[in-house]
């Protein structure tokens, strides 16, 4: 597919991530006003309650877009999603009839603040990148052996909705119990190996109640969008507390998502089938529509002071094993209702190249292989100061579907009371 020529002119560059190819879904506010719905396009953004308050849109529901969140959207259904994307896109497209009547409407990106687009109902993390399991496997257990269940079924646990925050939200270091190899008793305090892990995230838009199931194409159809996700996490915490349960504070205290969704019509033209299966899935994760997508993805670090990131990874989304919608099915498989705003982390996304491993952890090899930066400076994990920057792109024909960078930067650990 090639680009989509709009009368907005910052749109038809091929450097945007904000093509009238993309549209992508986001909340925002300008100086005093109070967040509302919003919808990129090149260097603006569409403000969706004035545009319906004029008019130019309806809604089977009145005032879904001024709102602090998309999930009102959501709820109305693949349907109406459709028909949204569409009377964008015959708004916003060049030689348009509307577009004096819309044009009052944008609002330049650069003075806008953008804000968490979506209420997440509840957050799973999953454990879904193949070659990142096989080097946890080899850090922590000396064999890259994968677990017996690996193969068969998408391993997740539940996060903390609570703690899923917009780009740009600082995040404290967290405080916590861990227990060196050596001592004989754990410790309170700062984690000393924190680390990132490089995700997409995707938005459950419509919802299956509880005790009913569903197919892998239905699950997909179900799906709203993706975002960028970094689900931070402090490994020294992680360590002590995750057997037998699982995670717990070492991943509670904050998740980072991209700022805007990326509606899964907009990324259509770049889906990809998932890898060979190495073990044949039960019947009921089969599916009739491949589930990946071809998005590329990059991990920066910005030391405090330092006038430019380091890169230090780039893979791609097509290199996770199982899709959204194979987690999105076996989640709801046993019963379990599935809600608008459910928010599902692929799991780290890594590649069999160091350069394309997506985690910290991956990268030093657990702290013995510490990695240089463009500085000077070295790091086996997060210093106090450092800005962590997920990028991530869908490459067209002379166009990107871009999601807006995901970032956040540690601040130290807050003090616990005595």
């Amino acid at each position: 597919m090639t680009l989509m020529k709009s009368w907005v002119a910052s749109a038809n560059t091929a450097d945007t991530p904000f093509p009238l190819n993309n549209l992508p879904y986001g909340v925002f506010s300008v100086d005093d006003s109070e967040p509302r719905c919003g919808v990129a396009i090149g260097d603006y953004i569409l403000d969706m309650a004035a545009v319906e308050d004029a008019g130019l849109i309806e809604l089977d529901e009145d005032g879904a877009f001024d709102l602090p969140f998309w999930n009102d959207v959501m709820e109305l259904g693949p349907e109406v999603w459709a028909k949204l994307r569409a009377r964008l896109q015959d708004m916003l497209v060049e030689g348009s009839a509307d577009q004096a009547a819309v044009e009052p409407y944008l609002v330049p990106l650069a003075a806008a603040e953008l804000h968490m687009p979506l209420l997440v109902a509840e957050y799973t993390d999953f454990y879904a990148g193949k070659q990142h399991a096989q080097n946890m496997g080899a850090i922590l257990r000396g064999s890259p052996d994968l677990p017996a269940n690996w193969l068969h079924i998408p391993i997740g646990y539940n996060g903390r909705a609570s703690s899923v925050v917009v780009s740009g939200t600082d995040i404290h270091r967290p405080n916590g119990q861990s227990k060196a190899p050596d001592a004989d008793m754990p410790s309170f305090g700062p984690s000393k190996r924190l680390d990132i892990e490089l995700e997409m995230g995707a938005i459950v838009g419509t919802s299956c109640d509880h005790g009913t199931t569903i197919t892998v194409d239905q699950a997909d159809a179900m799906i709203f969008g993706y975002v960028l996700l970094n689900d931070w996490s402090a490994r020294d915490i992680q360590g002590w507390e995750y057997q037998p349960l699982g995670p717990f504070q070492g991943k509670a205290f904050g998740t980072s998502i991209s700022p805007w969704i990326v509606t899964t019509a907009a990324l259509e033209p770049f889906r990809t089938a998932t890898p060979p299966r190495e073990k044949e899935l039960l019947p009921y994760l089969n599916s009739t529509t491949d589930g990946l997508f071809d998005i590329e993805l990059e991990v920066l670090m910005q030391p405090a002071g330092a006038d430019k990131a380091t890169s230090l990874s780039k893979t791609n989304y097509s290199r996770m094993y199982y899709s959204a919608a194979e987690q999105l099915c076996h989640h709801a498989s046993g019963g379990c209702g599935m809600s608008a705003g459910d928010l599902l982390g692929s799991g780290t996304i890594s590649g069999p190249e160091k350069s394309e491993y997506g985690s910290l952890m991956e990268l030093s090899w657990a702290g013995r292989e510490p990695f240089t930066l463009d500085t000077g400076e070295t790091r086996t994990f997060i210093e106090d100061g450092d800005t962590l920057t997920l990028r991530g792109a869908a490459k067209g024909d002379g166009y990107q579907v871009g999601f807006g960078a995901c970032e956040g930067t540690i601040l130290p650990a807050i003090k616990f009371p005595a």
